[in-house]
């Protein structure tokens, strides 16, 4: 069985290595903070003290950590990833960070004979905890095959995309995809409210028919009752789509939506909302139209 290092333990990050150490798997741990790493010790995790150490007692190192520049000290910094290399090693980032960042660090690690997976996920953190997340990777394809056991563990489906940086761009394409879904959620909200109809009774009467989507799925009771705790934080969904944008500019598409939706998740988190759900991007649309919805609002 595999032996899995766990690097990031935050939203995300800790379920998941709780699934693998339910799923049997000896997994090695290690958190800037100490005590998430404490805890899952005491569950049977194995503590760490550098990504270093990590790297050196075990198979397949995994990171989740918030952005390309975390990610990038953490394999190639001082008693980072790459220093405790070995010949049987394989990376694997669940983290979302910008393509070409992650071709850089599957480039740097093949130095050291170390093969590369960009393995972002999308299911927030209900998936990770459920274990339903579901991975789009790229890098090389021998070490996919080979870390299919964590899919397995932790996931309900994982697609090999193609080379390196390839799961970072299917990453970039999914996050456009919530972020519009969780704007477009908030303004129907926002419409059936002004006209005087219950908004949630219009939530019911229309996600079974073509509007049907993840958002509508899981999100509008939390919002009604009140609940913008995330989920997934607004800061990140930001990070995300700025990462969208780049990834636009550099291959020349055009992102007028992406744009859009951008502008309204700055403003949430310049107002105070980076730590909410990213459904709480309602909260900028209540403002606009003086309304509240459920139980919320900033």
């Amino acid at each position: 069985m595999l032996r899995i290092g766990y690097i990031g333990l935050g939203l995300m990050g800790a379920p998941i290595a709780r699934n693998l150490l339910r799923a049997g798997f000896k997994v090695v741990v290690h958190n800037r903070s100490r005590a998430i790493v404490d805890e899952l010790a005491a569950e049977g995790a194995i503590p760490a003290y550098s990504p270093a150490e990590v790297a050196h007692q075990v198979d397949v190192v995994c990171t989740n950590l918030p952005d390309s520049t975390d990610v990038a000290q953490v394999v190639l910094g001082a008693n980072g990833v790459i220093e405790g290399a070995h010949g049987n090693l394989i990376f694997m980032d669940n983290s979302t960070i910008k393509p070409e960042t992650a071709r850089m660090l599957a480039q740097a690690l093949a130095l050291h004979g170390v093969p590369a997976l960009d393995a972002p996920v999308s299911g927030g953190q209900i998936g990770a905890q459920q274990r339903t997340l579901v991975y789009m990777v790229g890098g090389d394809y021998q070490a996919f095959q080979k870390v299919t056991p964590i899919f397995q563990a932790t996931g309900k489906a994982w697609t090999y995309v193609g080379g390196s940086g390839a799961g970072q761009i299917a990453k970039a394409c999914n996050q456009i995809m919530v972020a519009a879904q969780m704007v477009a959620m908030g303004e129907l909200l926002v419409l059936a409210r002004k006209a005087g109809v219950d908004p949630f009774k219009v939530v019911e009467a229309i996600r079974g028919g073509a509007a049907q989507c993840w958002a509508l799925d899981h999100k509008p009771e939390r919002l009604a009752q009140g609940i913008r705790t995330p989920g997934f934080k607004a800061r990140m969904q930001l990070k995300d789509l700025r990462i969208a944008l780049e990834t636009g500019r550099t291959y020349d598409a055009p992102l007028p939506l992406t744009e859009v939706t951008t502008e309204l998740f700055r403003q949430m988190v310049e107002s105070g909302g980076g730590e909410l759900d990213n459904s709480a991007v309602l909260s900028v649309l209540e403002r606009m139209a003086n309304v509240r919805i459920g139980q919320g609002g900033l």
